[in-house]
């Protein structure tokens, strides 16, 4: 029988496609506390050998079968991954105002957000996480993880990665010049997160002599890459999925 080899391209397109129909989660939810809080995150191990991990930070309804999806996709290329839960365990809000309040009380109180985040990560290594780590948020998780950037309060990151996350900086942040790569995955039709906030976010890294790639995807609004919803574009996410899995490569 003759074999019919398909194109890296053409395979990833089809992951993603059947990514987005029935999901079965592979890992497992987990359990944990931090400062006497109880969350739900979800591990998924990329085996024996994992390459390194993946600390990956929710959008603004907390983590659910979405960001489940993305943790198995990186597990099936080798990555140990963790889903870290910053809302609180059953906290899974489903109102545009609830979800507002949710992410409002992270950005007023940025120590908490740090503190939650980490107190993930730790998890994650508890879990058996591989130590390199590449940290990646979607939308309010690509603000997160910006903000660990910033801080350098985390150990053992290999870089950071945002879809089509907030971008600004707060009063009083910088980055330092020993701050780990960036990525900045942005959808050029995003009317939440403008591209006067990339270009912004560029000459920030710039000026503090970080290394950073920024993807823009033209047509493609904010939250571009949520499977099922309006906003998905096709397109942007194949491209930026396969940018993030080279980024990774290049990185763990």
């Amino acid at each position: 029988m003759k074999k019919i080899l398909l194109p890296t391209s053409t395979i990833a397109m089809l992951s993603l496609a059947q990514a987005a129909l029935a999901f079965s989660p592979a890992g497992q939810d987990i359990a944990y506390n931090v400062d006497d809080e109880d969350f739900q995150g979800y591990f998924v191990s990329g085996g024996d050998d994992a390459r390194g991990s993946v600390l990956i930070v929710h959008d603004w309804d907390g983590v659910d079968d979405y960001e489940r999806e993305r943790a198995d996709m990186l597990a099936d290329e080798g990555y140990d991954v963790f889903a870290v839960d910053l809302f609180g365990e059953g906290n899974r809000p489903q109102a545009v105002e609830d979800k507002r309040a949710a992410t409002h009380r992270l950005y007023e109180d940025r120590e908490r957000m740090r503190a939650l985040t980490l107190g993930g990560l730790a998890q994650a290594r508890k879990e058996g996480a591989a130590e390199q780590t590449v940290i990646a948020g979607y939308c309010f998780g690509g603000a997160v993880a910006l903000e660990i950037a910033r801080s350098g309060e985390a150990d053992g990151i290999a870089a950071y990665t945002s879809f089509h996350g907030g971008l600004m900086t707060p009063d009083g942040q910088t980055y330092s010049s020993d701050t780990a790569p960036i990525l900045i995955a942005h959808g050029g039709a995003d009317t939440s997160v403008s591209l006067e906030d990339v270009a912004t976010l560029a000459e920030e890294l710039e000026s503090a002599d970080v290394t950073y790639e920024v993807g823009i995807y033209s047509g493609a609004p904010h939250a571009f890459s949520v499977f099922g919803s309006d906003a998905y574009h096709e397109r942007a996410d194949e491209r930026s999925w396969a940018a993030f899995t080279a980024w990774l490569e290049e990185r763990l």
